[in-house]
């Protein structure tokens, strides 16, 4: 008797925005998922350049190595998300919400995250080079970075 084991599921890139939605390796460049609800989706590694996702919440999402070159992705929640690796590189963060995320190395070069959430986070060998910090509440949840903070919280 021979056993066939599912395969997984493969995303599909034209899926709605969803809770859990599977958009791995997915082009998302330029769309607009404003006040999106992702939470739990899984965006390994895919691209959201210059995409309006002003509000969305990817509360633990799965979006490691993800791509949101130059997005709007003010007052956003990644809270418990896992965005190691992901490029933020010239994105609008202001207000964003990193509670308890995994931020290893990402890179937030020149980045607005100026009264962000980081709370918990895990910032190690994040780039934070030119990043705006002003208003910041860093890791510990008690020290906000002073408005003047760039490229790290002062």
């Amino acid at each position: 008797m021979v056993v066939l084991m599912p395969l997984p599921a493969l995303a599909d890139c034209t899926d709605a925005a969803a809770p859990g939605v599977e958009w791995r390796r997915c082009y998302q460049d330029g769309r607009d998922f404003a006040a999106a609800d992702l939470t739990g989706a899984q965006l390994r590694d895919a691209s959201f350049t210059r995409a309006n996702l002003v509000r969305a919440n990817f509360a633990g999402a799965d979006a490691y190595g993800a791509k949101f070159n130059s997005a709007e992705i003010a007052g956003a929640s990644f809270a418990g998300a896992r965005v190691a690796e992901a490029d933020f590189s010239e994105a609008d963060l202001t207000g964003a919400i990193f509670s308890k995320a995994d931020l290893r190395g990402a890179k937030l070069v020149a980045a607005d995250l100026r009264g962000a959430d980081f709370s918990g986070a895990n910032l190690r060998g994040a780039d934070f080079f030119r990043a705006r910090l002003g208003g910041a509440l860093w890791t510990d949840g008690k020290t906000r970075c002073a408005e003047t903070s760039i490229g790290q919280c002062n």
